[in-house]
């Protein structure tokens, strides 16, 4: 028993020699999809209030550029990606040590000023040959992935003629999420600049992504798409290997009642 205490007695003076020891900051690394850049950074705040020890930093970018980057070796905690395809690759790589859902988001159509359009005419509008369709680059990016399956319902439940499709998908720009798409200037909205400088007249991108955009610049449109041909985007929450505690903690911290709150505030889904 005296053996013991003097072993506690010898931790407690080493402790107290060492400053910082007993609360040292513990950095969470998590790479993340770039529309989630608003949401997280507000979570990441509350949880590092509630968690003195905790620093939690990001890496945002296209979803699937990200995931090449983990799977090339680059180290993180977490990841946290527009789609679920993405996280199961780490999985079934061994990068990831578990998988799960934690938010959806869905499409929306981010419009230049004083371009005619409303619900009812969008898909018209898109295959008008006049008018400039900007998506986000396929494969790198989910949303590029998913305006492609826009495209596909479109032409599917008969909102357009036949081959519609194959000509969505031919006239659309692939703007933004690819390895050589222009980085837009620091917290700036990508698509409202594409918009603003008439690269495109409207985008097909995330809903929440669009009214980032509009927050930034007023006068932009945002147009909801049918239902019968929208996408919803299901993201995915990947677990790393290396995650220690902290970064585990933080990972069910995002399925809690604060986070999803902030999720949804900034227009995101339940599950």
């Amino acid at each position: 028993m005296k053996r013991r205490s003097t072993l506690w007695l010898a931790l407690a003076i080493l402790t107290a020699a060492t400053p910082g020891m007993s609360d040292a900051e513990t950095v969470v690394n998590v790479f993340a999809a770039g529309s989630l850049r608003a949401s997280l950074t507000e979570i990441a705040q509350t949880f590092e209030t509630e968690t003195p020890s905790a620093s939690v930093v990001f890496v945002f970018g296209a979803s699937g550029l990200l995931k090449d980057r983990l799977l090339a070796g680059e180290q993180a905690s977490l990841f946290a990606s527009a789609n679920m395809d993405h996280p199961q690759a780490l999985l079934a790589d061994g990068r990831a040590a578990s998988v799960a859902p934690f938010t959806r988001n869905r499409l929306c159509v981010l419009a230049r000023p004083g371009l005619a359009l409303t619900s009812d005419t969008v898909v018209q509008r898109m295959l008008d040959p006049e008018v400039k369709v900007g998506i986000s680059t396929p494969k790198a990016d989910p949303s590029g992935d998913y305006a492609f399956e826009l495209f596909d319902r479109v032409e599917a439940s008969g909102s357009a003629a036949p081959g519609s499709a194959a000509k969505l998908k031919a006239k659309a720009l692939q703007l933004t999420g690819g390895p050589l798409s222009p980085t837009p200037p620091a917290g700036q909205s990508v698509y409202a600049a594409m918009l603003a400088e008439r690269q495109a007249d409207l985008f097909v991108t995330y809903c929440t992504n669009a009214v980032s955009a509009r927050q930034e610049r007023a006068g932009l449109q945002i147009v909801d798409v049918s239902p019968q041909i929208n996408v919803s985007a299901t993201y995915g929450l990947a677990v790393l290997r290396e995650a220690d505690p902290v970064a585990q903690r933080f990972a069910a911290y995002l399925s809690g009642s604060t986070a999803q709150g902030i999720l949804r505030r900034n227009g995101f889904a339940e599950l």
